[in-house]
């Protein structure tokens, strides 16, 4: 018995290892974690429990069957994030680059599997050379396995994807496919790997940072969701998310104490009288969450529109903002994906949505026409409509033309929608539907500039007011700014008893 796990011993002490001791301090010279590391890193202390050590690679061309690839390069398991339980896979770089071949993939899908049939999210740190080209076919099915579990899970458990390394070809695919993906500067890379792109990097046309950085897929591409500056903050900003998210699509939230919002925020002082000037809707939110903190996603990306976590009265919420200090908070092609993906999101895992509404309406142009943004704001229009989980807006100011519709008004089935009394909801802006409705009158006139100033104020008591639409029903209720908090917390409680109609169809077609 003893001989026997003195065997068992020495077979684990090498293949924790990974690639060797050689490769292992060779990470550490260069100031990165090891794949081990970082799931310890991510995870509760001592929780994590390791699947498939003793898996082995299934190559036998191009003299893989004489390499002994420990884990076959990625190491699986589960274990706890603030006493939740969860799944999570890292790939090692040290062994053989952390390329995927079958068995690798095997051991993803596998955990994948436990993680669906279980209820717990997935977390896969990624950090490969991508696809075993010794391996053939064999690594593209792998994917294909990988692939295909990221769909069935979509909406079911959450799926987390970390970039830690290299991550090209088939591999962007997996990430892009799942919830949420983090990034850390000067380390996460992700592209499509063609002739033309190897071509531009090694001729120093381009920089790899500059191809495919954290910086570019979080404020360019909108491919990642988070970014920061090392492994360590990437791993407290999962722990974060996390904690706003459930285990799967029907558990609950946990709860946690209700906090007041601090002091400092007042909603009063935020958004000027003049309508022509900009604020920070982010201040907005502080107002009114649990001790002001806001978890935002894809904070670098189309910023015109802000959208993340929050609580209130201590349950978990989404939020959706129009932010006026950024393209006077229009909505265009890129904010209206952003919106949409997490309206989707929230609705899918049962997170009551919260809308700040501020717009002048949809961004004007020809490059936004050309771009498609008929299509890509139809896509914020359907997510609103089909979301069942409770929602309530708030116009804080402007709300124009169709982008009134689509941030979550009324007509969309929005279950309270209320106003402040700043709020101004018609078609357009007042100076262009005078200049519009009253041309005539304007361009004939002796005095057209005092004409076109007494328009202007008839319009704006006529509809720079949130009495106009409260009275045909369109708004349940102005709100005092002090009393907004506790309306939302009422409200909110009350519409978490609603009954959501099904649909006995399949599933809608939203415009993609």
């Amino acid at each position: 018995m003893f001989e026997k796990i003195s065997t068992f011993l020495d077979k684990v002490s090498v293949l924790i290892k990974g690639g060797g001791e050689d490769k292992l301090a060779l990470r550490k010279k260069s100031g990165l974690l090891t794949a081990r590391e970082r799931i310890n890193q991510l995870l509760d202390p001592d929780s994590f429990n390791e699947i498939d050590l003793f898996v082995e690679h299934s190559g036998r061309d191009f003299g893989l069957d004489k390499q002994k690839l420990a884990g076959d390069g990625v190491i699986t398991g589960f274990g706890k994030i603030d006493g939740r339980p969860v799944s999570v896979y890292a790939q090692d770089f040290t062994v053989q680059g952390g390329s995927l071949g079958r068995m690798h993939a095997a051991k993803i899908t596998k955990i994948m599997d436990m993680a669906s049939e279980m209820g717990m999210p997935i977390i896969g740190i990624n950090d490969s050379g991508g696809a075993r080209i010794q391996e053939g076919v064999d690594s593209l099915a792998g994917y294909g396995d990988i692939f295909i579990r990221n769909t069935l899970n979509s909406g079911k458990i959450p799926q987390i994807s970390v970039i830690m390394g290299p991550c090209a070809g088939g591999a962007v695919y997996s990430p892009a496919i799942t919830d949420f993906v983090f990034m850390v500067d000067k380390l996460s890379r992700m592209f499509v790997t063609g002739p033309k792109v190897i071509e531009s990097v090694l001729s120093e046309k381009v920089t790899a940072e500059e191809l495919g950085g954290a910086k570019v897929h979080n404020g360019v591409a909108g491919n990642a969701h988070f970014y920061s500056e090392s492994e360590y903050d990437t791993f407290a900003q999962i722990r974060k998310l996390l904690s706003y998210l459930p285990s799967a699509w029907d558990v609950k939230v946990p709860k946690t104490k209700p906090t007041p919002p601090k002091s400092k925020f007042k909603l009063a002082n935020i958004i000027p009288d003049d309508s022509r000037k900009s604020y920070d809707v982010k201040d907005v939110i502080k107002t009114l969450v649990d001790g002001s903190e806001f978890f935002e996603v894809r904070e670098m990306f189309a910023a015109n529109v802000v959208v993340g976590f929050a609580r209130l009265d201590g349950d978990s919420i989404g939020i959706v903002a129009n932010q006026p200090k950024v393209k006077a908070g229009c909505l265009d092609v890129d904010s209206s994906d952003k919106a949409a993906s997490f309206v989707r999101f929230c609705d899918a895992f049962g997170i009551p949505l919260l809308t700040l509404v501020d717009l002048p309406g949809y961004l004007p142009g020809v490059d936004q026409e050309h771009a498609g943004i008929i299509r890509h704001g139809a896509k914020m229009i359907y997510a609103y409509s089909e979301a069942s989980v409770p929602k309530i807006s708030v116009i804080l100011r402007k709300a124009f033309g169709g982008g009134y519709i689509a941030m979550s008004s009324k007509h969309l089935k929005t279950d309270f929608v209320y106003a402040l009394p700043t709020a101004e909801v018609a078609v357009m802006g007042p100076e262009s539907a005078c200049s519009i409705i009253f041309a005539k009158e304007i361009r004939e006139a002796d005095d057209p500039e005092a004409v076109r100033q007494q328009k202007i104020e008839e319009y704006k008591e006529k509809f720079s007011n949130p009495y106009n639409p409260a009275s045909k029903g369109y708004i349940d209720a102005i709100l005092h700014p002090d009393e907004t908090r506790q309306k939302l917390i009422q409200s909110f409680e009350l519409a978490r008893e609603k009954k959501p109609v099904l649909k006995k169809h399949k599933h809608g077609c939203i415009p993609l």
